[in-house]
């Protein structure tokens, strides 16, 4: 034979063994894609009833994990009701900061035809969602959780009306705007008392800093991206206020100067030098989230949006005032889920 023809027959026979070895590794990757478990969609894992109260678990697919969601059954159980989401602070419920161990917001809700949904979990994350996982903070993807996996999951599993109202308070007063802006009507009434809505800017980058940094221990790289990210504008409930017309609102703020019932709060909460830090906290924090405030308003006015304000001359950062809020903005929130 040829020495051209050996060469034809040794090339023929190298590749018919990379054409075999190349569909060796495509069946078996099928054969691995084919046998690869589901994902696991979101779900309510388990509901333990105590009393009006019922404790569930509810699986998410996005954060990969169950979420406890505690809820105020309505108080005529055999009835329909709407949902309405009470968002905590910055600690999400998951310490003694929360609606449930600081205020008497549930026995104000207790006579009223309301499911009363209290997230527990997501400490210091804005209940956004967040471009990576955060070494400290976790997996968080709550944007996705309550506008898409949680509103179907709590209607069938507490039959309710399909309306919903939203509040939250201090960190969560900028989360509650964000996500009704990620799903305009999803939420009819949303309320948002002490929040800080600007977040793109410098002292809002900073408040946001502070708040996951500073005091939760993450890292808002995780979060937003750097600074010069269009997620903080993508995020901002300021920037996008276009997307809360037609959403009944409901916004306050104190002015951050101290009565002295919130001084003795503060010093006699914490003797000594940290009373007098956590005093000048409360006046701080309260005097940025006002002129947070001030700014949405301005941009809402502008827009021909309406809402309802109330921006008291006095108060500084803390519960009662938030609870003064809430039975302030109750009329507005009961319109918004038909009640």
């Amino acid at each position: 034979m040829k020495l051209s023809a050996l060469r034809n027959v040794a090339a023929l026979r190298t590749t018919a063994v990379a054409l075999t070895a190349a569909l060796s590794v495509a069946v078996i990757a099928a054969g691995g894609a084919a046998s690869a478990e589901p994902e696991k969609p979101s779900a309510v894992s388990s509901v333990v009833k105590d009393g009006r109260t019922w404790h569930l678990k509810v699986y998410s697919a996005a954060m990969k994990k169950d979420i406890t969601i505690d809820v105020q059954r309505p108080v005529d159980e055999s009835k329909p009701a709407p949902n309405f989401y009470m968002l905590n602070g910055l600690d999400a419920g998951e310490g003694s900061a929360s609606w449930a161990a600081q205020t008497n917001a549930l026995d104000f809700l207790a006579d009223k035809q309301v499911n009363v949904i209290q997230p527990i979990g997501g400490r210091g994350s804005y209940y956004t969602d967040w471009k990576q996982e955060d070494p400290r903070l976790g997996l968080n993807k709550w944007t996705t959780f309550f506008t898409q996996e949680l509103p179907p999951l709590l209607d069938a599993t507490l039959n309710s009306t399909g309306l919903n109202a939203l509040a939250g308070l201090s960190t969560s007063g900028t989360s509650v705007l964000q996500l009704a802006e990620a799903k305009p009507g999803l939420f009819k009434s949303v309320a948002a008392y002490s929040g800080c809505a600007q977040i793109a800017d410098p002292m809002g980058k900073q408040a946001v800093k502070f708040s996951v940094e500073t005091w939760a221990g993450g890292k808002t790289a995780n979060m937003y991206g750097a600074d010069n990210d269009p997620a903080w504008t993508e995020n901002d409930p300021v920037v996008n206020a276009e997307k809360l017309r037609g959403t009944n609102l409901y916004i306050s703020s104190g002015s951050g100067m101290p009565t002295n019932a919130d001084v003795a709060y503060y010093l006699n909460g914490s003797p000594g030098p940290m009373g007098v830090v956590n005093l000048g906290l409360g006046i701080g924090i309260e005097a940025a989230t006002n002129a947070c405030s001030q700014n949405l308003k301005a941009k809402l006015d502008s827009l021909g949006i309406p809402a309802t304000y109330q921006f008291t001359p006095m108060g500084t950062h803390y519960w009662p005032y938030w609870e003064q809020a809430l039975h302030e903005s109750w009329p507005l929130l009961a319109q918004g889920m038909g009640i």
